[in-house]
């Protein structure tokens, strides 16, 4: 077997079509994933086969065709868009006497670029020693010391069998790792559900627009940019707006097709921040010519991480390439369903605002409210939320209101200020203890 090349900047791509021949959307995608990973794209390979060859999965033919460009084009390394097994990936290798990496193995590596947390990088090296454990077999037998002779007798323990036990003791090691810091997010989980705030979670295709859409929400200034995976690390921000719950929103890795397996296993303790919020924003690139597959594609996901049963809203971004304007559609029931917006410009985040409200909201009072000359206080709390809408006072110095805001909020601040709650709230107080052990209960 070759000694594997350290090198991998000059690329070629290779692709089959299993039945048609590829399209251009997922050439484009793929040549994203290779210009993400730092590559040089200096040629590439089509094809189309009925049914994958199980020797090289792309057919000899192709194979020596690739064999051909890399040793005309200089390239180092060949990537190829589909999962391959162990057997086709030395097979190509020693064929071409070049690094093949097939799909799964390429965004390991971008993941393995962009992880910055101490947890992000423990659970990509964790799905890249599990993605290597099948792949050992004949890498190199420069150590083997079963093959008898002088100076050749050892342990009986070959340099494979040497590799597995090594790199399954360094599994176990970050399995054990990653299994205090998920106690450590259970237990900010535990924390927050304590406190009733929701949980919004953005999801969606990765270089749709998540992380540009979370900043416009919440100024959060987190990464973003025009390339695959841009951010790995969950943010979480909580989010407090006019008439509207407190809520958390947490930007969420962005998920691709054909997503490696081990990566969703490694990342489940972060994919857990879309698996227990209340409400999913499903961000959409709307100028994406394949976005229904895209939709299809995140949807499998969130039912491999158990969160497909999530409430959702669908947020059609980027409609300012297309010349769009901004609007929501509703389902049947009238709830807000999608909303079109562009998250650069700004366009229609008002009236996604304004879907979270609907869909978090708890009842709203708008109506009059009096309060005598010596309720100043209440008056205070009520413009510091912004609620009083109208005021007059009459010749007794009574404050004749007209406000608007939360019931929850108008009963808490009737009842810390000993204001009589107005008729048309619909909720009572919560219980609260008076003088002589009673509750006051509106």
């Amino acid at each position: 077997m070759f000694e594997r090349p350290q090198t991998g900047e000059r690329a070629i791509l290779v692709r089959i079509g299993l039945g048609d021949p590829p399209s251009d959307a997922d050439w484009d995608e793929f040549k994203a994933l290779a210009l993400s990973a730092g590559v040089d794209v200096v040629g590439r390979v089509a094809g189309s086969r009925q049914t994958p060859d199980p020797k090289f999965f792309i057919g000899s033919g192709k194979a020596e065709e690739v064999r051909h460009q890399a040793d005309v084009l200089g390239a180092d390394v060949v990537l190829v868009d589909h999962p391959l097994s162990p057997s086709q990936e030395r097979n190509l290798e020693k064929l071409t006497n070049r690094r093949v990496l097939d799909r799964s193995g390429l965004i390991l590596d971008i993941f393995a670029q962009r992880a910055r947390s101490h947890e992000g990088k423990l659970q990509v090296e964790l799905a890249q020693l599990k993605h290597l454990q099948t792949r050992l077999v004949r890498g190199w037998t420069h150590l083997e010391r079963q093959k008898g002779g002088i100076g050749l007798r050892g342990p009986g323990e070959t340099q494979l069998e040497t590799d597995r036990r090594l790199l399954n003791t360094r599994v176990k090691t970050l399995n054990r790792r990653l299994e205090k810091l998920k106690l450590q997010r259970d237990t900010g989980r535990a924390a927050r559900k304590e406190i009733p705030v929701p949980g919004v979670a953005l999801v969606g295709y990765t270089n749709a627009g998540k992380s540009t859409l979370f900043n416009a929400l919440t100024d959060a200034g987190a990464y973003a940019a025009d390339q695959l995976f841009a951010t790995l690390d969950p943010t979480v921000r909580r989010v407090q707006w006019s008439l509207c719950p407190e809520f958390v929103l947490a930007d969420t890795v962005g998920f691709v097709r054909e997503l490696p397996h081990e990566l969703i296993a490694a990342f489940r303790s972060t994919l857990l921040e879309a698996r227990e919020a209340q409400l999913h924003l499903h961000v959409i690139n709307a100028a994406d010519p394949e976005r229904t597959e895209r939709m299809a594609q995140v949807e499998e996901v969130l039912q491999d991480i158990d969160a497909a049963r999530i409430d959702r809203i669908e947020v059609f971004n980027q409609i300012d390439r297309l010349g769009e304007s901004a609007r929501v559609e509703r389902d049947d029931a009238g709830r807000i369903k999608r909303v079109h917006v562009s998250a650069r410009t700004g366009e229609g985040l008002e009236l996604l605002q304004q879907a979270l409200r609907e869909r978090l909201q708890k009842p709203i009072y708008r109506g009059p409210l009096t309060l005598e000359p010596s309720a100043g206080r209440a008056r205070a709390r009520l413009f510091s939320i912004n609620a009083i809408r109208a005021e007059k006072i009459d010749s007794k110095g009574w404050f004749k209101l007209s406000i608007e805001c939360l019931e929850q909020e108008l009963r808490t601040i009737c009842r810390d200020c000993g204001v009589p709650l107005p008729k048309g709230v619909t909720t009572p107080f919560a219980p609260m203890p008076q003088e002589g052990g009673g509750y006051e209960q509106a």
